[in-house]
């Protein structure tokens, strides 16, 4: 037997040790699970004692397992080749226990009250390892061994794809109050464009709201569907924030020289990936024209790109060349133009020397004339085209035309760069986005440049100098904006503003993948450890958070007692992120409609927060004031913007409304080591502190987040508020 080498004897233990951490983390955390369930030995119950004990010996078997693989165990290998042949003879019953393998154990964290107990990180690592190394042992197809690279490879993308697929679709219920800061008053933004019928409002007024067209369409289109319900439209989004990512990767990794197998993978891994974003739908939805676009006739690419780039530009003004510019990417460098190892030798020879004419074959002419058409239809969709299309709009309806943008111009865009704070310690570790964003960022696409680079130095993606130029600079070009936008105020919560710079990084990947990434990877067994190390952690890292929070939103009311004994919750309730349960939520909206119908005959009602009840007609038969929206509010507020509210104000004096609903005010102002502590000082700024100058709290219902302010009757300490 030949003695391992020192690097190869340091791996081992080092696998044997994190394994041995791992298990005994776990342990413990299922050790304080099973502690303080009965007497029968200690706090032990029978029941959860005979369980503590049948894990720790799984556990112990586990550890076993590792150890004899690591060390290649002849006797222990010799098992599992002889279980590799039996798993090859179940036929169709081992891909059913697959499919059991892959979705079982996350739906139950997902649906089930079992989420809520098992919530240490360890445990549900181990339960992540555990599933990844049974599934990869089901999609193995050796006859000799039980589990190989690419066997493992593909559970855990096929893992990471279900964990985040299925959180995706996590609040998909009927719960009618908003489930985020948020959440509510989008429904109201997205049900202006299809559904402005459901509210009383003048049909000859023009009703604002503050997402542009591009979200408007998309979030928009459950309410084509007469008196849809908000779990239908929940359903929607929910699909939306998933299937439209795997719809990217079908669509940009499309090749006739790959099987079906690889394609699906390589899909739900883009789904994945991008995911970490998230991408807001219209420009998701533009990358995936852009990559159908892509090798296509000119006829067909020019006129897609440029209104493409049109509806980039109006879902969002910053968004208005990256159609463009990816096309051009995709068009220079991912092309059949890529010039051989030795060509490009010859070209940079050349360049030097000052003779470019290397690079202008025939194919290579061709590859500049596709780029710079799509370039130029990108341009033009994406900044000329909005100066001219509100003109036409109008004359064919006035209301619809101020929707479609009217151009980008260099004063309007210093004067909203200059309109809120940057917050540059956002770069780095805080209170708001623990990682950070440049870490963030590196963690997220630092494993797939480090995979890019080793194709491109091995040779296996070859691009000439001027490729390497057309992917590089936009990828510099997005990477800047996406910091710049990350951290003005309201921003630098996640990795949402790196939008395009993550989207263009992925069709570097898609270029790499059509020439040979794929053939690469068949084979990547071979690689360098830190290579399958960086394909590793390209799969599973997207997937941490996930998978690390994944738990259901509501439990029976019946299941508590047992899951506050298991999950040690402390008595005087349960997790704070669970929602309430039925009976409360019916009862505070009665109490709300009780108030509603008692002041509305005095005044107008103002929802500041919860529009969504008026969306979905929770409550009924109330005129719409569209004025002053609780993501309105806080952006004018983030801009100090005086002006704004001192129309508010003068309303707020005049007692306009005899009725505000709006989530739970308060005037705590916080530091920078609180989350988003700046946004919350601008609110209580601007908002909490003047509008409980001229209103007070009628009621406040804690368990569902929602307070009722009526008219205060001595406001005169309030006129600081009003300019003279």
């Amino acid at each position: 037997m030949q003695m391992p080498t020192t690097r190869e004897l340091f791996l081992r233990l080092l696998i044997i040790a994190l394994a041995t951490f791992l298990l005994t983390a776990a342990s413990l955390e299922f050790y304080n699970i099973a502690w303080g369930t009965g007497e029968w030995l200690g706090e032990f119950s029978l029941k959860w004692f005979a369980a503590f004990v049948l894990f720790e010996a799984f556990c112990v078997a586990c550890l076993e397992a590792t150890i004899f693989t690591t060390w290649r165990n002849e006797q222990f290998y010799s098992v599992l080749a002889r279980v590799a042949k039996l798993r090859n003879k179940l036929g169709v019953v081992r891909w059913f226990l697959s499919a059991v393998v892959l979705i079982l154990p996350i739906w139950i964290l997902q649906y089930t009250a079992w989420g809520l107990v098992l919530h240490g990180q360890y445990l549900r690592w181990l339960l992540w390892a555990a599933s990844g190394i049974l599934l990869g042992f089901l999609l193995t197809r050796s006859d000799e061994h039980a589990v190989e690279w690419l066997g493992i490879l593909s559970a855990l993308t096929l893992i990471s794809g279900a964990a985040v697929f299925i959180l995706s679709l996590g609040n998909v219920t009927s719960y009618p109050f908003s489930l985020g800061w948020s959440e509510g008053n989008r429904w109201w933004d997205y049900s202006i464009l299809f559904g402005r019928d459901i509210y009383i409002y003048p049909e000859d007024k023009p009703i604002p709201v503050l997402l542009d067209i591009g979200r408007q369409f998309i979030g928009g289109i459950p309410f084509l569907i007469p008196n849809v319900t908000i779990w239908q439209a929940r359903l929607w989004v929910g699909l939306v924030n998933a299937v439209p990512y795997f719809i990217l990767g079908l669509v940009a990794f499309k090749s006739a020289q790959f099987n079906r197998w690889q394609w699906i993978l390589v899909s739900v891994w883009t789904m994945i990936f991008v995911l970490q974003g998230p991408i807001h739908p219209p420009l998701l939805w533009c990358a995936i024209l852009v990559a159908f676009a892509w090798g296509k006739p000119l006829w067909l690419a020019v006129p897609l790109i440029l209104v493409t780039s049109y509806f980039a530009e109006v879902s969002r003004y910053t968004w208005l060349f990256a159609p463009g510019m990816w096309a051009a990417m995709l068009e220079f460098a991912g092309g059949d133009s890529i010039l051989t190892a030795e060509s490009a030798k010859d070209a940079k020879k050349d360049l030097k020397l000052g003779d470019h004419s290397g690079l202008r074959g025939s194919n290579d002419r061709a590859a500049w004339v596709r780029a710079i058409s799509v370039g130029v239809a990108g341009i033009l969709g994406g900044y000329v085209a909005p100066f001219f299309i509100p003109t036409i709009l109008a004359r064919l309806s006035p209301n619809v035309s101020s929707s479609f943008g009217g151009g980008v111009t260099l004063s309007g865009v210093s004067a909203e760069a200059s309109s809120q704070e940057l917050l540059w310690y956002r770069l780095f570790p805080n209170a708001t986005y623990p990682e950070g964003i440049l870490l963030g960022l590196l963690l997220a696409v630092g494993p797939l440049i480090a995979v890019l680079i080793y194709l491109s130095v091995m040779r296996r993606w070859t691009l000439n100098v001027w490729q390497k130029l057309a992917v590089i600079l936009p990828l510099l070009a997005f990477l800047v904006v996406g910091l710049i936008v990350s951290v003005k105020i309201g921003g630098g919560g996640d990795l949402h503003n790196m939008d395009m710079f993550i989207l263009g990084l992925l069709f570097a990947g898609a270029m790499a993948w059509h020439r040979s990434g794929a053939k690469w990877i068949v084979k990547s067994a071979a690689s360098p450890v830190w290579i399958r190390l960086a394909m590793l952690f390209m799969v599973v890292y997207p997937a941490y958070y996930p998978m690390k929070f994944i738990a259901p939103n509501r439990v029976a009311e019946e299941d508590m007692t047992w899951v506050m004994t298991l999950a040690d919750i402390p008595p005087q309730g349960p997790f704070p992120e669970l929602l309430p349960y039925e009976t409360d939520s019916d009862k505070a909206l009665k109490v709300i409609q009780n108030a509603i119908e008692e002041a509305a005959p005095r005044g107008e009602i103002l929802f500041i927060d919860q529009r969504q009840l008026l969306t979905f007609k929770y409550i009924t038969g109330i005129p719409l004031a569209p004025e002053y929206d609780k993501k309105v509010l806080i952006n004018e507020a983030m801009s100090a913007s005086e002006s704004y509210f001192q129309a508010f104000y003068r309303d707020l004096a005049a007692q306009r409304f005899s009725l505000i609903i709006t989530n739970p005010l308060h005037e705590r102002v916080q530091t920078e080591e609180d989350n988003f502590g700046e946004e919350n000082n601008a609110w209580v700024k601007w908002v909490s502190a003047p509008v409980l100058c001229f209103y007070e709290p009628l009621e406040t219902l804690k368990k569902v987040r929602i307070q009722l302010l009526a008219p205060k009757q001595d406001v005169s300490t309030c006129v600081k508020y009003l300019i003279p």
